[in-house]
């Protein structure tokens, strides 16, 4: 019964959607697809997953108790920005990366535009309908949310969610990552072009749809 209690396990648990792969659950979660398939091994033995046209959840209940378990770790010890990222993939409703984060997410981890570790804003659109309902999720993290980003003096912690409400998500996923789309990425960096222009080279490069006149050089 202890066996299957570890870290990646339950992370597993609270990620999966029904019908994941092994590759889309480890790449959802950040983790290595040879560590979560022995993970998902040890999970089906345990009859906790079994795989049904893709990947399936057994018992809901174990999710649900997972999450518990996670929120009352977070009392303890707070998230972190990297398990930031991964935490809204265990809310269990629609999003997309934007903003900042959509670059980022679409040059894959190769720009980031400076931000401060202790001041580190997190830019998510969501369902206009949900917006309650990630307030309330983020906030059994202890991680504050608004529709506009606040000064880190009036804020406990370095980490707060900016949410970006839209009557509906439109997103693709990019290395596990829901994001906004890459033409809406595009418009976003040229809009703010002296602080995306080499992002706006990067992803000309990357992508050959990207029509872009950036041509940054770093010295």
């Amino acid at each position: 019964m202890y066996e299957v209690c570890g870290e990646k396990e339950l992370k597993v648990i609270l990620a999966l959607d029904p019908g994941d792969s092994i590759s889309g659950v480890a790449r959802k979660i950040d983790e290595n697809r040879e560590t979560i398939r022995r993970v998902v091994n040890r999970l089906e033995e345990a009859g906790y997953v079994a795989y049904d046209d893709g990947l399936q959840l057994v018992d809901q209940t174990l999710r649900d108790v997972g999450l518990e378990f996670l929120t009352a770790a977070a009392d303890i010890s707070p998230p972190s920005i990297t398990e930031a990222y991964v935490l809204p993939q265990f809310a269990g409703m629609e999003y997309a990366y934007t903003g900042i984060d959509a670059v980022y997410v679409w040059t894959r981890g190769g720009y980031q535009v400076a931000r401060n570790p202790e001041d580190y804003p997190l830019f998510i659109a969501v369902c206009e309908s949900d917006i309650d309902a990630w307030t309330a999720f983020f906030d059994q993290f202890g991680i504050p949310t608004s529709e506009e980003r606040q000064p880190a003096a009036d804020l406990d912690g370095a980490i707060q969610v900016v949410l970006k409400p839209r009557p509906q998500i439109e997103a693709e996923v990019v290395d596990g990552r829901p994001v906004i789309l890459l033409e809406e990425t595009v418009a976003f960096a040229n809009e703010h072009y002296a602080h995306f222009q080499s992002a706006l080279d990067m992803l000309g490069r990357l992508y050959d749809s990207v029509d872009t006149d950036a041509n940054y050089r770093p010295n």
